[in-house]
């Protein structure tokens, strides 16, 4: 080997030798530092989260439930009064029938004086009172207005004395329970006075 060919080699080794990647050689980038609107909104976050639930307002549960308590209650009352009420509303209704008949026989009765008729008469009062003692009144409709909700009209006709709409005849009698209707009353129901003839 000459002298030319060692100067050469180190030279040629220099040239040879292999560079490290610049991904290697670069240093880590420093991470981006968040933003103060976001460190600002985590922090409330966490601040939330550290802090204890607001204490309820016992207060106004216990005057609500007191108040829910007292409107049951009242509830409870009111639908036991209305039972105890018309607990006896099929047995009246089936007892307005036999009244009918009595009244009905006390119409036709010739001689009021007559002993039976009075007999007739004792039953039909003490059917009255008992009817009374449970809350059934009679409903009274001869000379009123007629009204769908208490009246059920079987016919109507013209009067000369009775206006147009006023109940004129009574069939059967209507009767309440409490001051509800227990059954409505069948009427006759005028139409006015008569259509006066056309003149020749």
């Amino acid at each position: 080997m000459n002298e030319e060919e060692e100067k050469k080699m180190p030279e040629d080794g220099a040239a040879g030798s292999v560079e490290p990647p610049p991904e290697a050689e670069a240093a880590p980038e420093a991470e981006t530092p968040q933003e103060p609107a976001a460190e600002a909104a985590e922090e409330e976050k966490s601040a939330a989260a550290e802090e204890p639930p607001a204490e309820p307002d016992w207060k106004d549960r216990y005057a609500r439930t007191l108040a829910d308590f007292d409107n049951y209650r009242k509830r409870m009352a009111r639908d036991r009064e209305e039972l105890a009420q018309f607990a006896a509303k099929d047995i009246v209704k089936d007892l307005l029938p036999t009244v009918d008949n009595l009244a009905l026989a006390l119409e036709k009765a010739e001689n009021k004086e007559d002993p039976f008729v009075q007999g007739v008469k004792l039953a039909y009062d003490g059917f009255l009172k008992a009817l009374a003692d449970h809350g059934a009144t009679p409903l009274d409709s001869v000379g009123e207005p007629f009204d769908a909700s208490f009246h059920d009209a079987l016919a109507q006709l013209p009067s000369p004395d009775v206006a147009e709409g006023v109940v004129m005849n009574e069939v059967k009698r209507g009767w309440l329970l409490h001051g509800k209707l227990l059954r409505p009353a069948q009427v006759v129901v005028s139409s006015g006075a008569p259509a006066q003839p056309a003149e020749a």
